[in-house]
């Protein structure tokens, strides 16, 4: 009969194969020289990393507990790269996105048919992906550069984020508008267009960026202001979903938001 010690020894090697087997087949592209090989207590699984448990810092971030930080630790790249690249991230995406069609078939949309019932989606790490970006600057060790970050936005070659491009696809088909709310600038509007319905975003209603009026403010106070004008419009919004936490609070946030996952960066 097998020793315990021996069936411990196969299940963690059956583990950790099924694990690269799976970054492997990701629908994002794996950029092999950026993750490590998975090791024991600092992988995916999140385990303890000498002087930061990355997991409990995780939970701490998409709960708003952790905030106002530059950069994630720096112990933590290999494991918030593993756990962006592997398959505990998407099926994180795909609770959220799961539950908020969940929420959807809930609602009587012909009983609002006088108005424009919407649905507003943040951008990036909500609709579209940057993780071909953040692999190659360190998963968010390094400090944000305005400036590289906005050369990458301008390739257009963002990617779809498959559960939210599902969810996005299920909302059309049950004619609720889309509205995409993002902290982009009013001078990436045409790469943004063009890099949405690339990746199968093929139409929308409104798609707001910031004006000049609002740099320099807080991401929050900026979709506050924003969301307010929709209602004032008329449109009656549904549903909120963003990867930060500023996408969601302030005011008009509608009537349930959806926090998607995104341990790589914090915008107050």
């Amino acid at each position: 009969m097998m020793s315990r010690s021996i069936m411990l020894l196969v299940l963690f090697v059956s583990i950790n194969i099924f694990v690269v087997a799976k970054v492997k087949g990701l629908d994002f592209p794996v950029i092999s020289n950026q993750i490590h090989l998975l090791r024991p207590q600092s992988g995916s699984g999140g385990g303890h990393v000498k002087g930061v448990s990355c997991l409990s810092w995780r939970y701490g971030v998409e709960t708003n507990s952790i905030i106002n930080w530059k950069t994630i630790p720096v112990a933590c790249e290999d494991y918030v790269g593993h756990y962006m690249l592997g398959d505990q991230y998407r099926k994180d995406s795909k609770a959220i996105n799961d539950e908020a069609f969940l929420y959807v078939k809930t609602l009587n949309l012909s009983k609002n048919a006088a108005n424009d019932v919407v649905w507003v989606f943040d951008i990036d790490e909500t609709t579209l992906s940057n993780l071909p970006y953040y692999a190659q600057h360190g998963f968010g060790v390094e400090r944000f550069n305005a400036t590289s970050f906005n050369e990458w936005v301008f390739t257009g070659k963002a990617l779809a984020l498959p559960e939210s491009l599902k969810l996005y696809k299920k909302l059309v088909r049950l004619k609720v508008k889309i509205v995409f709310l993002t902290g982009r600038t009013e001078d990436q509007r045409t790469v943004t267009e063009t890099n949405l319905r690339s990746v199968g975003y093929n139409s929308w209603d409104k798609l707001l960026l910031k004006g000049k009026n609002f740099v320099g403010k807080p991401a929050a106070e900026y979709k506050s202001a924003q969301r307010k004008i929709l209602e004032k419009e008329g449109y009656k919004i549904i549903g909120n979903m963003g990867d930060q936490w500023s996408d969601l609070l302030g005011t008009n946030i509608g009537l349930r938001t959806f926090k998607l996952p995104d341990p790589m960066y914090y915008i107050s």
